[in-house]
This record gives structure tokens, sequence and C-alpha cells, in this order.
């Protein structure tokens, strides 16, 4: 035993090391705006002494194109919403979940984890994490009652003071109001060629009344506080952030009603911190934090066990107490087969002069 004292320090450095490594660990994240605020997050990296770095994505595509073009290795946690979910699935850009490594599943939305999204193959790919609608955001001193129709945003009184969000979504909006998601509103993720010339057509006419594309939620909030824009399709996000700086702003889904999307957690395939994430994974969807989520982002929970820690008049906003009217008015995102053709008709309505 004497013998082996010698060895006593280079245990004791070893140690050292291992316990240096874990608290070094850091867990990348590929997220939305809001998902990875400090509010919640910290409690996070001081309960596993671990590190999140999170990036933000404008829009689907971004992340579609960014895993697909071989940084999948570089992030960890990805948050992609309902359109574009089932294809990073198919396409084996995550990994397959052990759903018992996550126990709090079993409390989210049977409404959310019943539906196809995230499923391949009788494989779980994705937790649903947070949910709402592309609501129109408005500037109440411009507008003497909450507008009615999409169709205000093509009014001449506005031009150049809208905005409009650089993103598939702006052609959903444009054929729901060419009528195109009757009877059926999975036809928006379906149009023909006819019907994508006609969208086209529309959003051409649309043109100048923009003053500006957005692309992150932090530059549409910029274009209401400077009082360059009085409306335009958005997230509730942008809604909480000019409400907390007391921003007369308005907030409404029109009579066609819109569209909306479900945010999944997913863990890409490339992750080498895969039990880090599988950890991550179950700390966003609880009760508590799911909670502190939606008082940053403004978001509906998927774990409904969250309207315990808020108010009646914060259940009552969610709308925890009306899901099932109020998902009446909100087409989620689906699966687009012909996102290149989608793609191909928004960038000509960007070219046109």
């Amino acid at each position: 035993m004497v013998r082996c004292l010698w060895l006593l320090p280079l245990f004791a450095t070893l140690l050292l090391l291992s316990s240096c490594s874990k608290k070094s660990a850091t867990l990348t994240l590929l997220v939305w705006e809001g998902y990875a605020d400090p509010s919640f997050v910290h409690s996070f990296e001081e309960q596993e002494h671990c590190k999140v770095s999170a990036s933000y994505m404008g829009n689907s595509d971004e992340l579609v194109a960014k895993l697909r073009g071989g940084s999948a290795g570089n992030y960890d946690v990805i948050s992609p919403s309902s359109d574009v979910a089932t294809s990073i699935a198919a396409g084996e850009l995550a990994a397959p979940l052990d759903l018992s490594r996550i126990p709090t599943y079993n409390q989210l939305s049977p409404q959310l984890t019943s539906l196809p999204l995230v499923r391949v193959n009788g494989k779980v790919f994705g937790v649903p994490f947070m949910w709402g609608p592309n609501p129109m955001i408005y500037d109440t001193t411009a507008f003497a009652k909450p507008p009615e129709s999409w169709a205000v945003l093509w009014d001449p009184k506005l031009r150049g003071k809208i905005s409009a969000w650089d993103d598939l979504s702006t052609v959903y909006m444009a054929a729901q109001i060419l009528g195109f998601d009757k009877p059926d509103p999975s036809q928006l993720y379906n149009l023909s060629d006819e019907q994508l010339d006609a969208v086209k057509k529309k959003l051409v006419e649309l043109k100048p009344n923009i003053r500006k594309m957005w692309s992150t939620g932090g530059e549409l909030t910029n274009l209401f506080q400077n009082h360059e824009i009085v409306a335009a399709m958005g997230w509730p996000l942008m809604t909480n952030q000019l409400r907390k700086i007391n921003f007369p702003v308005g907030e409404t889904i029109p009579k066609e009603n819109t569209t909306g999307w479900i945010d999944h957690l997913m863990i890409t395939a490339g992750s080498e911190n895969k039990d880090l994430a599988y950890k991550f994974l179950e700390y966003m969807v609880n009760a508590g934090t799911q909670k502190k989520v939606t008082d940053v982002t403004g978001y509906t929970p998927a774990n409904p066990q969250a309207a315990q820690f808020m108010t009646a008049d914060g259940v009552k906003n969610l709308h925890l107490d009306d899901v099932d009217n109020y998902q009446k008015h909100i087409y989620f995102w689906q699966n687009v087969p012909r996102r290149a053709k989608y793609n191909e008709i928004w960038n000509e309505v960007k070219a046109a002069q």
C-alpha cells in the first residue's frame, strides 16, 4: 500500500480533470428566438454544471439548410416547426428518441403528441414544446378597431407602412385571402401551380405597402417601436416584447383565420452530447420551465400542467381554458411536399419590381 502512495497525486489530478470536463460541457442549440432565455436556461446550466450556447434561426428553411449543409454535428438540440419536422425526421437529420428518458412526455397535450408530424417508421423524433398562431400585430393608434381581415394589409392607405415576414408563411396567408384553404385547410400546403401563380400575383400587389421584410423577431419589434410600420403578420413573442415597453400594440386573428406552428425539440443525429441533450429536453417540457418560457415568448405550452403556475388571466391569455375552440382558428403548419416550388414562387415575389 505504501508503495502506491505516489499514485495518489495522479489520481487526484485525474479526478479533477474529469470534474472540469463535466463542468465545461457545452450544449449547443439552433432554435427560435426566446427558446434559450437566461431566465430559464441558467437553472439548467447550474443543475448540470454545463454551458448552453444558442444560435437563432429566422425561418424553417434556414434550419434545414444548415442541417443538410453538414452543420448538423455543430448542434445538439434544434426546435423545428411543424412544417419541416417531418422532413428532418425522415431525412435522418435527427435521432429517434427513447421516450423513457423523457418521463414528462406523458404530461404533454395528447392533441399534440398524437399528431404524425415527428413519427417515422414507428419511431418518435421530437417532443412538442410550444405552439401558437401567426397573428396580425398592429399599432392600435393607427386603427379605430382591430382589423377584421388580412386584406387590410393591401389597403393603399398603408403604402410603405407594413412589414412582411421573409418566410413561406406569407405565401400561406395570401392563399387564405384567395380562399384556397376552403374547404380543406391542408390545401395551403399542397397548392397547385395555378394556385401558386395566383398567390404570386397577389403578393406582388402587396409590395408597395411593404416598408421592409423582417427575418427575426427583434427586427419586427424594432420596426414597430421606431414607428416605421403599423401592421404585420408576426408572432406572439413580438406582441409580448412590445407590451413590456408599453407600446400600443394589438394582436388579432382575422376572419380568414391564420396559420400556426407546433415547435418540437429534437436531438440531432450528429450530437456528441446526447445524454445532456436528453436532460435538456426533459427540463424544457417540465411544467415549471414551460411556464417560464411562456413568460418570455407569449406562446402556449405543450404541457398543460404549466397552468398551475399561472394566474387566471395568464391561463385565459394563453387560451389554455379554451384550447379546442382556439385551435379551430389556427391551421397548423404541415409538411410541404413541394417546398422547393413554394420557395421559388416566394423568391420571384421578392425579386419583382
